[in-house]
C-alpha cells in the first residue's frame, strides 16, 4: 500500500500565450477609457433624467409648500397633491413589492440592465469618473499620474478632483436631507453655518457615503455589497438578453492589417485590442464569458462596434443576445416566467391605484375612558370617549359628528373645523336614553364632511352599563 495514486499535471492556460490580468484581477485601481456609442448615449440620457428628477423635484413647490416632503415632525409625507400618514405605510410596502417585481421582470428580460443604466451607484460612479477625466485626463494620463512622484501639478489635479467629488457629494446629501426637512431652509441654515446637530450629522453622513461609494469603492459595491449581484444570476434563463461575446465569430483572436483576410490567417473577427477591457467600469474581460461583475452597461459593445467599423467588419461581435441565440437558436421574448412577472406586476399596479383612490381622506379613532361608566344628575348612564380626528386632505374642512341609530345621545361638539393635515383630540360623552341595563352594547361614531356628505367614516366602540340586578 505504498504506491501513490497516479497524478497528471494539466495546464489550465496556454503556455505559449502570455498571462494577461484584467484590472479586476490585478487588484489595482480601474482607469476606464473614454468612448462613445449608442448605449453610452442612452445611459447619459437616463442618467440626466434621474439627476433632474432627484435634484429638481426637491425644489418644486405645491400649494405654498414643498411638493415632495417627508415631514417627520408632523408624521406626514407630502407628494404633490397627496398627503400620506403612518397609517398609509401599507401603500409604501406595496410600492416596494411592485418595484421588486419590476426588477425581477427586467432581470429575466435583459439581465443586470438596471445596474448599468439606472442604479444610483452606477450613475454616480460614472459621474465621478467624468470628473476624473476633466481633472486628470484620459486613461493613459491617469495611469501616468498615478505612477508619477508627487509634484505641484499632481497635487493641483488631485485637489481639483477631490474638491469636485466633495461638492457633488454635498449636493447629493443636501438634496436627500432636503426631502425630509424643507430644502430652502436647509440651504439657508448651511450658508449661515447654523445647522442643528441632527441635521448636520445626516448631511455629513450622506456626503461621506456618496464620496466613499462613488469615489473609492465603486465596483466593489456592485460586487461585494449589493445583494442583487448575488441572486440575479439564478433568474437568468436561456433567453435572457446578456452582454455576450460571440466566440464562434471572434476566435481565434489576433492582430492583423486592415483589409487583410483574417480567415486566411486563421483568425476570427476579434483583433485582441483589449479596448473592451479598458472601458469596462468593473475591469473584467467580457470575452471570458458571463461574470458576476458584469453590470450590462454596454460600454464594451460601443467600443467593439467602433473597432468593427474601422476594420470594415459587421457589428455585433459583442452584443446583447441570449445563450439560445449564441447556440444558433432564436431568442424567445415571450415565455411563461416573463409573462407571469408581467401579469403579477400589472395586477399589483392596478390594485395599488385602486387602493390609492379608495384611501379615506378622513380618519377617526375612538378610545374609551378608563372609567367604565358614570351616572348623571338625571339618573342616566354615561360613558366617556376620546375622538381623534385627522384631516388627511390639503384643504380646510368642517366635519359633523354624530352617533348612528341607537338609544344614545352624544354630549359634546357636533361640528369641528380642521386645517389641512390637522389632528384634533376631542373628549365627548355618550348618554344611554332607554331603561335597558345590558352590561355592554355596541355603538358607532360617525364623522362626515359637511361640504361633501358622501365623505364619511364610522368607527365602532362599546358602551358599558351596569346590570339591572346589581343596581336594585
Amino acid at each position: 500500500m505504498t504506491d501513490r495514486i497516479p497524478a497528471q499535471i494539466i495546464d489550465t492556460v496556454d503556455p505559449s500565450q502570455p498571462i494577461r490580468l484584467t484590472p479586476a484581477q490585478s487588484g489595482g485601481p480601474i482607469h476606464t477609457r473614454s468612448f462613445s456609442g449608442r448605449f453610452r448615449n442612452l445611459r447619459l440620457l437616463g442618467g440626466a433624467l434621474l439627476m433632474l428628477l432627484y435634484f429638481g423635484t426637491v425644489w418644486l413647490n405645491w400649494n405654498d409648500r414643498q411638493a415632495v416632503l417627508w415631514d417627520l415632525d408632523r408624521q406626514q409625507f407630502h407628494i404633490f397633491g397627496a398627503t400620506f400618514w403612518p397609517q398609509d405605510f401599507i401603500l409604501l410596502s406595496a410600492i416596494l413589492i411592485i418595484a421588486a417585481f419590476g426588477l425581477f421582470f427586467i432581470t429575466v428580460l435583459a439581465g443586470r440592465i438596471w445596474c448599468g443604466y439606472a442604479c444610483p451607484q452606477s450613475t454616480w460612479t460614472w459621474m465621478f469618473m467624468w470628473v476624473e477625466k476633466i481633472t486628470e485626463g484620459d486613461r493613459l494620463q491617469r495611469i501616468k499620474l498615478d505612477a508619477a512622484p508627487w509634484s505641484p501639478a499632481k497635487l493641483l489635479r488631485r485637489a481639483a478632483k477631490h474638491t469636485l467629488w466633495l461638492a457633488i457629494s454635498l449636493a447629493t446629501a443636501l438634496a436627500f436631507v432636503g426631502y425630509f426637512t424643507p430644502v430652502r431652509e436647509l440651504v439657508a441654515d448651511l450658508a449661515r453655518f447654523d445647522l442643528g446637530a441632527t441635521t448636520g450629522f445626516w448631511l455629513l453622513f450622506f456626503t461621506a457615503a456618496t464620496y466613499i461609494n462613488a469615489g473609492w469603492l465603486r465596483e466593489q459595491v456592485c460586487l461585494h455589497m449589493c445583494p442583487y449581484s448575488r441572486f440575479q444570476s439564478v433568474m437568468f434563463d436561456a433567453d435572457t438578453l446578456l452582454v455576450s461575446y460571440d466566440t464562434a465569430r471572434g476566435e481565434n483572436r489576433g492582430a492583423r492589417r486592415k483589409g487583410s483576410d483574417p480567415r486566411a490567417q486563421g483568425l476570427g473577427d476579434c483583433v485582441d485590442c483589449t479596448l473592451c477591457v479598458q472601458v469596462c467600469p468593473t475591469g473584467i474581460d467580457i470575452r471570458d464569458g458571463l461574470q458576476l461583475d458584469c453590470i450590462s452597461c454596454g460600454a464594451c459593445i460601443d467600443v467593439c462596434d467602433s473597432v468593427m467599423d474601422r476594420m470594415g467588419y459587421a457589428r455585433g461581435l459583442l452584443r446583447y443576445t441570449s445563450e439560445r441565440a449564441l447556440k444558433g437558436g432564436t431568442t424567445r421574448l415571450l415565455r411563461p416566467r416573463l409573462i407571469g412577472y408581467a401579469v403579477a406586476m400589472t395586477a399589483m399596479i392596478a390594485a395599488f391605484i385602486w387602493a390609492l383612490d379608495a384611501r379615506p381622506q378622513l380618519q377617526l379613532d375612538v378610545t374609551r375612558d378608563r372609567t367604565l361608566y358614570r351616572e348623571n344628575m338625571q339618573g342616566q348612564i354615561e360613558n366617556m370617549y376620546r375622538l381623534k380626528l385627522i384631516n388627511k386632505t390639503q384643504q380646510p374642512r368642517r366635519y359633523a359628528l354624530a352617533l348612528e341609530d341607537g338609544p344614545f345621545a352624544l354630549q359634546g361638539p357636533r361640528e369641528i373645523a380642521l386645517a389641512p393635515g390637522e389632528i384634533a383630540d376631542l373628549p365627548v360623552s355618550v348618554t344611554l336614553l332607554d331603561n335597558a341595563r345590558d352590561f355592554s352594547r355596541e355603538l358607532r361614531f360617525e364623522v362626515s364632511d359637511i361640504a361633501e356628505p358622501s365623505s364619511r367614516v364610522s368607527t365602532p366602540s362599546t358602551f358599558v352599563a351596569p346590570i339591572a340586578a346589581l343596581r336594585q
